[in-house]
């Protein structure tokens, strides 16, 4: 499992895991540093009073503390739970979250690669730590812009490779949708085939990356709705699509207006 190396700083959130309990303490370990032992003293569990330290804690508990004192001298660490705010507590977790995930994908992509934890840690998980800080932004960076997020941090083509494949089933990538109404009249016998044509040629200008959907509310309102990752090139190709049908209704002797639509 991924572990932090040295000790940790004072005032250092840490994951905890309740390991022994006595009557003026409890040892702990922290989760983060490879199960390091730590020691949180009686009047560090809780800011009102409790008969017995099991009021407030049990052993195998997952609980964040706050590191209070460090003896780098002896190896020694003293935590406190009752200095950890709420919203500390919270965030701790959510990040704590998010690491274990990132870490999942690393592993796994690994274990096919054949390759040992400790090259995953130094040769991936570092370079994304030291780019994003947070190395699951890192991952889901890639999974939204491409596989140049990873390479420009310096990770290895094999693994960059094998990231990208393994990424999308664990990162759910955040769509964001657009859409234009078209209203589109003629007077000409064949109008329905001239619209016809217009909405044909619509659906061969997006991008790669975007899907287009073009549905009728009923003639003579057209939908055309586009879905993408990027908000600014659904706009750009957006912005194609009116050109090319205001260019194509001209041509065709089509009046099209044009209005955008909110969506929810």
């Amino acid at each position: 499992m991924l572990r932090k190396e040295g000790l940790p700083s004072i005032n250092e959130l840490c994951i905890a895991t309740v390991d022994k309990i006595f009557e003026l303490g409890a040892y702990v370990k922290l989760d983060e540093y490879g199960g390091l032992e730590a020691y949180l003293p009686w009047n560090e569990v809780s800011s009102k009073w409790v008969k017995n330290i099991r009021e407030v804690i049990k052993e195998g508990q997952k609980i964040v503390v706050k590191v209070i004192r460090v003896d780098r001298r002896k190896n020694q660490v003293d935590v406190s739970l009752k200095r950890v705010a709420e919203v500390e507590r919270k965030r701790k977790i959510k990040e704590w979250k998010r690491v274990k995930r990132a870490w999942k994908i690393l592993e796994t992509v690994a274990k096919r690669l054949g390759a040992a934890p400790e090259e995953a840690y130094s040769g991936v998980w570092l370079k994304l730590e030291r780019s994003c800080g947070d190395v699951l932004t890192c991952l889901e960076g890639a999974a939204t812009v491409g596989a140049e997020v990873l390479r420009k941090v310096g990770v290895p083509d094999k693994w960059v490779d094998a990231l990208m494949e393994e990424i999308p089933k664990h990162v759910r990538v955040k769509q964001v949708r657009i859409a234009e109404r078209l209203i589109m009249t003629t007077y000409e016998p064949d109008g329905v085939y001239r619209i016809k044509e217009i909405l044909k040629a619509l659906r061969e200008v997006p991008k790669e990356g975007v899907t287009v959907r073009i549905y009728s509310e009923g003639a003579p309102r057209y939908v055309v709705e586009l879905v993408g990752k990027d908000y600014k090139v659904l706009e750009t190709t957006l912005s194609e699509l009116v050109s090319k049908a205001e260019t194509l209704g001209k041509k065709l002797g089509v009046s099209i207006s044009f209005e955008r639509i909110k969506l929810g």
